[in-house]
């Protein structure tokens, strides 16, 4: 009997370091969606959409990639993508926004996962499996390595997609968004990875 609790007692801290170890991965990254106020040599300060000023560190090893518009017709079978959606009553999702991901990004936080663009939005990376077109837009689906979701598309969403980048860009009044700034444990940020809109591109995601 002692033996049986020990071993209830192990498994229930297992759990627990699990669940605060999975808190503190969420907690760990950030997104930014924002207007660059300044740049100043390692140091970018950002106002959010919400208007919320951040001072954040630009890593050593920054990639900067631009975002550019697209269309309907740049997404093709075996296209990787990125799209935030919402839930409808069917199952399907239906697009909010489309991100095209280039080849060598393939792969990137493929799944289907929770997104915070509008309250219970969703993001599903993954390769266009099945495309048809209708009148009001296409209907994908998305083959992801866990699973797959049928996507409805619409005439008036943004599509945008990623092209090669340069720290160059960074600049006062460009829009930019970071899926992920590393939050440092003195609550610091630090960004090694952003995605610049261009010609006054606002990114969607």
């Amino acid at each position: 009997m002692k033996r049986e609790t020990t071993r209830s007692t192990l498994g229930l801290v297992v759990l627990l370091l699990i669940a605060t170890v999975s808190v503190a991965f969420a907690q760990a990254t950030v997104r930014i969606r924002g207007t660059i106020d300044s740049v100043d040599g390692q140091t970018m300060t950002v106002t959010t959409r919400e208007g919320t000023k951040l001072e954040v560190k630009l890593a050593d090893n920054l990639t900067v990639v631009g975002i550019v518009k697209a269309s309907l017709a740049d997404i093709k079978t075996g296209s990787y993508v990125g799209i935030a959606g919402m839930p409808q009553e069917d199952g399907s999702q239906r697009a909010l926004e489309v991100l095209i991901f280039p080849e060598a990004m393939r792969g990137t936080a493929e799944g289907f996962h929770p997104w915070d663009l509008r309250p219970s939005s969703t993001m599903t990376n993954a390769s266009v499996d099945k495309l048809v077109e209708k009148v009001d837009g296409r209907a994908l689906t998305l083959k992801y390595k866990d699973g797959e979701k049928n996507i409805v598309v619409p005439l008036d969403i943004p599509i945008v997609a990623y092209v090669p980048g340069d720290k160059s860009e960074l600049k006062a009044g460009v829009k930019i968004f970071v899926a992920g700034a590393a939050k440092q444990p003195d609550g610091s940020l630090v960004v090694s990875r952003i995605g610049v809109g261009r010609d006054g591109l606002t990114p969607p995601m």
